[in-house]
């Protein structure tokens, strides 16, 4: 009996692991991620029901309209009479003019060339897996926008193409492009000259950042349009399209070099002292050190910036250049598309969403792979 009694409380030690158990079916998979996020609570639950019943009201009979019954094609608003649903033969007849303005039809090859030759040169750029980095950034400051321009406004061969006849969708990307590309530069400069110790120095970056940020970006480009030529020596004047760039690059300038101050100022000043005690010199520690940390806290502001100032180039209409929503506009006044405002604007909010959504996408690119990003 005490050998028995002793056997039963020996202690048992497993020698093999049990198999995991596969956990429950209501908590993996979709069931599980649409009770985590979806119904997590009752309020959740509530308003998920109710997103539900609105997309069920709101989706289906938008897609019946949009896609299902709607005319494509046509050379006016009676071709759609049939039909109804949407009428986008008015996008489709006139989708050269919403892409290039009034380019001439037969020339539209250059800034197609243009294009192709901007996204070639912006790869290595935004791809740091392609060679070339530093070259292709160079070139894309310096030597394309030269290039661009003669492609652009002719001359040595090519038939000459005034600004005025550039527009559309083209025009959109023209000044965005150009604004983006010195923007960010003349921003970083602006943020460390603020940060100077030279009062001659940050005073004047100081007034210009201020007087750029207190002035409208409607008011400017007025002012580049309308007001400068009264202060230019007589017979000297610069063209509309470049007044409009250099204050459009200028004003968005100034919100840049807040940002990247921002990012400056978020650095413990043990980066700055580490630097100088390595030895280097001041703009040693801004390229190698201090501006990459900077830029990198920063990627959401400033892609948040350059979307900004990508929708702010539709307020070029103020000074009469063509750019996608006045054409937009202009057709919809035409009296061969009267009545077809909503599917003229649609397209335009989706053309300008497009472009938005993939730089927000990059940016987030960005944040995953520099570890910025805490959350989504």
């Amino acid at each position: 009996m005490i050998n028995q009694s002793k056997n039963s409380h020996r202690a048992f030690v497993r020698a093999k692991y049990l198999p995991q158990s596969p956990p429950p079916v209501l908590a993996k998979g979709v069931i599980g991620w649409a009770r985590e996020n979806l119904f997590s609570s009752p309020l959740n639950a509530a308003l998920t029901i109710a997103s539900c019943c609105f997309l069920y009201l709101v989706i289906p009979p938008f897609f019946q309209w949009a896609i299902l019954d709607a005319a494509w094609w046509g050379n006016s608003n009676k071709d759609c009479a049939g039909y109804d649903g949407a009428c986008w033969a008015v996008v489709t007849a006139r989708f050269g003019q919403f892409v290039y303005g009034f380019y001439p039809e037969e020339e539209r090859w250059r800034p197609n060339l243009v294009l192709m030759l901007f996204v070639i040169n912006l790869l290595p750029v935004l791809w740091d897996k392609m060679p070339g980095r530093t070259v292709a950034a160079l070139f894309l400051v310096t030597g394309f926008p030269l290039v661009a321009l003669f492609l652009l406004f002719g001359g040595i061969g090519l038939e000459v193409v005034p600004t005025p006849k550039w527009g559309g969708f083209m025009l959109n990307l023209i000044m965005a492009a150009v604004a983006i590309i010195y923007s960010l530069p003349i921003g970083i400069l602006l943020a460390l000259g603020r940060r100077s110790e030279f009062p001659i120095i940050s005073r004047f970056c100081v007034l210009f950042i201020e007087f750029w940020r207190g002035v409208p970006l409607i008011t400017v480009l007025v002012m580049a349009s309308f007001m400068l030529p009264f202060f230019l020596p007589e017979g000297f004047n610069f063209n509309e399209l470049l007044r409009a760039l250099v204050g459009l690059t200028l004003f968005s300038s100034a919100y840049m070099a807040e940002v990247v101050r921002g990012g400056l100022q978020a650095l413990p000043k043990g980066q700055t002292e580490a630097a100088r005690a390595m030895g280097l010199t001041y703009w040693q520690s801004i390229r190698l050190v201090i501006m990459p940390q900077a830029l990198k806290i920063t990627i959401p502001a400033i892609v948040n910036t350059f979307i900004g100032l990508f929708k702010d180039t539709s307020l070029v209409i103020v000074i009469g250049l063509f750019d996608l929503l006045q054409v937009a506009k202009s057709s919809v006044t035409d009296t061969n598309w009267l009545g077809l405002e909503h599917e003229t604007y649609i397209f335009v909010a989706l053309v300008f969403f497009i472009a938005c959504f993939a730089m927000s996408r990059y940016s987030l690119y960005l944040e995953r792979k520099l570890d910025t990003n805490r959350r989504d």
